[in-house]
């Protein structure tokens, strides 16, 4: 599902979906399978989609669009006009760059049409309140939203030439020039639309051997490994939603064009749902801006590090100030934060935790001795969980429970009450933003409320073997004194 706030009326929104279809379809070299129609799904909170109007079989093509026609730094014209080399930004902010540009043309951009259906308005975090996201207090995602890194790679990168190439990006909102506040704050909501726009919907577009990548890191930058690949709308392919278990279409990139697949049979009628991988709600909702309960099964909860030296009786996080944390490091083992995804009901605690983890608070309970070998073998410790270990992922645990505002059944019963309000329709505007915050947080804290219930029957069932230990060694102690008695 795309991140569409409200539209203007269902006439215009009609007549720009149909303009699209005409440019579209007069481009050369697209080719759009006639038993597909865009459809209006405002009315749950999806903006547009794609339907089936007639049967579609497996493997059969939905639509090809050609790789000229894509929206990228190698298809606009922008890249000659400039002094400076786009490709020095890399692929996020060069992009960035010509969607500004592009947008600015108005009906002179030959993706002038395209623009006209894509949104202007989004629910990603990047754009909620310091009042909304304080609904999301206590989960790990706000911390990865990456606004204001984002707002410094803006005004030091895409401002300067913004500002030094008015013929190009001509001033909007009656403004004279970019200078100034008021022009830095039409720069930043221009480039934040855009980057919302890349991180929601581009492709990578690069490598057509390759699956498509549609992941973003930390406000609008990728990791380094896709510093080297390039990004790129593409016109349609971004209006399929996506819906977890649903997904039925897949994008292939072939020489000349990229080609969108039915990769199950779809039913006349039924929507056509792309595949944005198995992501918890929270990135979901952070990078598109909405969330089912389909991508429940995909939630994770973070414990970071901090959390996790405090409950070992640490100072501080800081490896430079702990040798076991150090040593770590220098083995690449150390991070951050660490995800544990949700439990399924087979699964053993040592099946749930990340081997990092483990390895962490392994590492963090050796005996000083133990500690000096494994220092000389530059080699860490087998990942084990003991009482000691647990005790401290159960602290750590209780520690990030407290740090949300509500309780798991305050927030059941919130989501209860926003249930029976959305019977009218589709939530809007904060209520949605709140709703959603809900969501996510709730699923985090079933995962620890499940992590806690199992460590606790953990914990009690080695005290039970221990006391079992015990008795059966104080029985043997027994007899053998009983013995010598006798004798």
């Amino acid at each position: 599902m795309s991140s569409f706030n409200h539209f203007s009326d269902s006439d215009n929104f009609q007549r720009q979906s149909d303009e699209f279809v005409t440019w579209l379809s007069s481009r050369p070299g697209v080719t759009v399978n006639s038993k597909l129609r865009i459809a209006d799904f405002r009315a749950i909170a999806a903006g547009r989609g794609v339907v089936a109007q007639a049967d579609i079989v497996e493997g059969e093509d939905l639509f090809s669009i050609p790789r000229d026609l894509i929206l990228s730094t190698h298809n606009s014209k922008l890249g000659d006009l400039l002094s400076q080399d786009l490709e020095e930004l890399g692929p996020w902010l060069s992009l960035m760059l010509v969607m500004i540009y592009e947008y600015l043309e108005g009906d002179r951009s030959p993706w002038a049409p395209y623009f006209k259906v894509l949104p202007q308005n989004f629910d990603t975090l990047m754009f909620w309140s310091a009042e909304e996201l304080q609904e999301l207090q206590g989960s790990a995602v706000v911390d990865k939203i990456g606004k204001e890194e984002a707002e410094e790679l803006i005004l030091e990168s895409i401002a300067p030439i913004v500002r030094s190439n008015p013929s190009l990006f001509p001033p909007i909102d009656g403004l004279a020039s970019y200078d100034g506040d008021a022009g830095t704050r039409v720069i930043l909501k221009l480039a934040h639309t855009m980057g919302s726009l890349i991180m929601a919907y581009a492709f990578d577009v690069e490598k057509p051997e390759n699956e498509v990548d549609r992941d973003g890191e930390d406000g609008y930058v990728t990791d380094e490994e896709e510093e080297h690949s390039s990004k790129g709308m593409v016109p349609l392919a971004d209006m399929l939603n996506a819906d977890a278990h649903r997904n039925n279409a897949r994008l292939f990139q072939e020489e000349e064009s990229l080609i969108m697949k039915a990769i199950k049979p779809i039913k006349a009628g039924e929507e056509i749902f792309n595949d944005y991988g198995e992501l918890p709600r929270a990135d979901l909702l952070r990078r598109y801006g909405y969330v089912t309960d389909n991508y429940a099964p995909y939630d994770v909860v973070e414990l970071s590090l901090d959390s996790l030296c405090t409950s070992a009786g640490l100072a501080d996080s800081n490896a430079e100030n702990n040798p076991r944390l150090q040593f770590l490091e220098s083995l690449e083992l150390l991070d951050d934060g660490y995800a544990i995804p949700r439990p399924s009901q087979d699964d053993s605690l040592a099946d749930i935790l990340p081997e990092e983890l483990v390895l962490l608070l392994k590492t963090l309970t050796l005996t000083p001795e133990q500690f000096a070998e494994r220092q000389e073998k530059q080699k860490p410790p087998k990942p084990s969980l003991d009482a000691a270990e647990t005790k401290i992922l159960l602290n750590a645990i209780q520690l990030s429970q407290d740090r949300y505002g509500t309780s798991l059944a305050q927030d059941q019963s919130f989501l209860a009450e926003f249930d029976k309000s959305e019977t009218g329709g589709a939530l809007w505007g904060h209520l949605r933003r709140r709703k959603m915050a809900i969501q996510v947080r709730l699923g985090e804290k079933e995962i620890l409320e499940d992590l806690v219930s199992r460590i606790t029957a953990y914990l009690a069932n080695v005290d039970s073997s221990r006391s079992t230990k015990r008795t059966a060694n104080g029985s043997a102690d027994d007899a053998r004194r009983a013995k010598a008695q006798r004798t």
